[in-house]
Parts: C-alpha cells; structure tokens; sequence
C-alpha cells in the first residue's frame, strides 16, 4: 500500500475547506502562503471557487447598472480559468506523489479526476457553509428556515458520498486497480487566438478597420 500523498483523504479535505470558509480574512491569499504542495493548489481551487461564489451572487443584482454587471461576468471568466488552472495543478500534484506503480491487468480509467472530485467538494463544501448561514437567519420565516435545513442535509450527505467516492479513488490508484489522467480544459472563450470574437477584433484592428 502506498502512503496517501500529504496525508489526503476526503475527511481532511472537508474540514480543510469549512476551516478555510471559517476565517474572516477568507478568501484572501494569506491562507495561500501558509501551504506546500498539492495543499497550495487545493487552497487556490477554494480560493477561486469561494471568490467565484461571490461574484456569481453579484452578478445577479437588480439594483446597479449594466456596467458593473459586465464587471462582475469578466471576473466570473478570470476566476473560472484560474479554478480550472488549479484543479490542473492538483491532478499533476497527486499523480506526482503517488509515483510509479503497477497498474494491475484491466485496471479502470476512472473518467473524473482527483483534481476535479476535490473541486466539488470545494463547491459543495460553499454551499453547505452558505445554506447554513440561511438556517440561522433571524430575519426569515419558519417555513424558510425548514427548508433550508431540509437542504442542508441533504448537501451534508452528498458531500460525505463524494467523499467516500474519492477516497475509494485513490485507494484503488495505489493498488493499481483504477487510474486517471490530467485532463486540460482549454477553455477557447478565454484564449484570444481561439475566440473569434476576440481574434477577429485583433485583425480587424491591424487592418484599420476600426480605432
């Protein structure tokens, strides 16, 4: 058996991600700097899906102006590649750490990787913190408060069957039985040389076709 790279199992996981919602100064990078390793990269995952939380509630707002609306949505973009970047750099990170090993006669490719299942715990593990907080609002009705509690157990036990899903993951890569690869998103909308929007704009510049 190998040894679990940094000592990663679900149960860690979960309770790095609700520490990390738990300080006030979250999500800034101070948290950043306190990691090594896979758990560096696991942090900015966090990092950027929380920041992504946020402005994916700003970007709802009814009472500013188209403007700050655009300004949300290409933070959404930034955000969303940097928290694909990471779960990257997590895979690698794992597949690193757990080294040469055999892979045994029929081993399976397990189509969702280690970076990606971390991923959603992260989101799952934001949207348990933030269906608790509604539990406890003193300025909602009984009705709301049952159904978000309903809720919330609900997103407790999905988060702790994906975390057995996880662990079984990677008990099965040590043994040889199951093995995953980096998978790159190649997000095209964000790549200026993919996005036709964006590089017929550029040739239409150069050409001077517009200022």
């Amino acid at each position: 058996m190998h040894i679990r790279p940094d000592g990663l199992d679900a149960s860690t996981l979960m309770q790095f991600h609700d520490d990390m919602l738990a300080e006030p100064s979250w999500p800034s990078g101070q948290a950043l700097e306190q990691q090594t390793g896979v758990w560096l990269w696991i942090a900015a995952n966090h990092q950027y899906n929380t920041l992504l939380w946020n402005e994916e509630d700003k970007a709802r707002r009814i009472d500013v102006g188209p403007s700050e609306i655009a300004a949300c949505k290409r933070l959404i973009d930034q955000y969303n590649q940097k928290r694909n970047d990471a779960v990257e750099a997590i895979d690698e990170a794992i597949l690193s750490a757990l080294g040469d090993f055999e892979r045994a006669d029929g081993a399976r490719l397990h189509s969702e990787t280690a970076g990606a299942m971390i991923d959603r715990l992260s989101i799952l593990g934001l949207k348990i913190h933030h269906m608790r907080e509604q539990t406890q609002r003193v300025d909602a009705g009984a009705e709301h408060i049952a159904k978000c509690s309903e809720k919330l157990q609900r997103l407790i036990i999905q988060r702790q069957d994906l975390g057995a899903c996880f662990n079984q993951l990677l008990a099965d890569a040590q043994e040889g039985r199951a093995y995953f690869k980096v998978y790159r998103q190649f997000k095209m909308y964000n790549d200026p040389t993919l996005n036709p929007y964006l590089y017929g704009t550029q040739q239409r510049v150069a050409a001077g076709g517009m200022t």
